[in-house]
């Protein structure tokens, strides 16, 4: 990349929600930037390119960044938001459905990643910013395989790291909480339900919907994430929203017995012992 130049970023998981509000973001701060989704949808406007992109399929993002290098000659950015959640308990989820959900969340984000690693190293610098969650360190009841998902993102993060770091490669996590998007609507449900945990789905379906009415809005996110990919020594994880800072500072300070009672308190679950 020559000096002075326009940098490029690629943002997954943009036709939307927190990945729309990203592009625009970047975009506003001086980015090329290409959105991605999973099928054709109508141009983003503002500048922003959008590419049809699985990242279940090597060779669509394979295709994806080819044709954004070809375009631009160098890869600057890569924002990983593209993923979904699976609502319900954990034993009612299928090992296909769990399956499918990591092809997306976890396997996605690894695909993409090792797409433009060896342009970020030819060109001897880049950022890989993967879009996480406070579920991501803490438990995620009813939501156990997303939070899964979002614990293998941040291992992968934190550990790929350290071994590119030296290459003038940094891997960035931003961790939101709950955020106005169609998130909770795409929800994917549990495809094997059973009885015994009627009443706990239906309240964990009340939870999701008095809480979405005070959810961040997806600028807060993207106004982090365009953060973290402008500064010059970034931090290795990012929360995004105050909600998040809360969640992060309890779960580092707060004992383990006293978490534990004031996450089910807020998650409205039945008191332990």
């Amino acid at each position: 990349m020559t000096q002075g130049s326009t940098k490029t970023a690629i943002v997954t998981g943009a036709a939307s929600g927190i990945g729309l509000s990203t592009a625009k973001a970047l975009r506003a701060a001086g980015y090329r930037v290409f959105g991605t989704s999973r099928k054709s949808v109508p141009a983003a406007g503002g500048g922003i390119s959008m590419l049809v992109c699985d990242v279940t399929e090597d060779a669509s993002v394979t295709e994806m960044v080819e044709t954004v290098f070809g375009e631009t000659g160098h890869i600057d950015l890569l924002v990983n938001n593209a993923g979904f959640g699976i609502s319900g308990p954990a034993e009612e989820t299928s090992i296909a459905q769990a399956q499918a959900m990591f092809d997306v969340n976890l396997f996605g984000v690894i695909r993409t990643t090792r797409a433009v690693l060896p342009l970020m190293r030819a060109q001897k610098g880049g950022r890989i910013i993967n879009v996480s969650s406070v579920q991501g360190f803490i438990p995620a009841p009813y939501m156990a395989l997303y939070g899964a998902s979002k614990h293998a993102v941040e291992g992968y993060s934190e550990s790929l790291d350290h071994e590119v770091r030296s290459q003038g490669i940094r891997i960035v996590l931003v961790e939101p909480a709950f955020t106005r998007t169609a998130f909770d609507r795409n929800l994917v449900r549990s495809d094997t339900p059973l009885d015994v945990y009627e009443t706990e789905r239906a309240g964990r379906n009340r939870f999701l919907a008095d809480v979405m009415m005070t959810a961040d809005a997806p600028e807060v996110v993207a106004k982090v994430i365009v953060s973290a990919a402008t500064t010059a020594t970034p931090k290795r994880r990012y929360t995004a929203g105050s909600k998040a800072r809360q969640v992060s500072l309890l779960r580092r300070f707060v004992p383990a017995s006293a978490f534990d009672k004031a996450f089910r308190r807020e998650m409205r679950l039945p008191p332990i012992a």
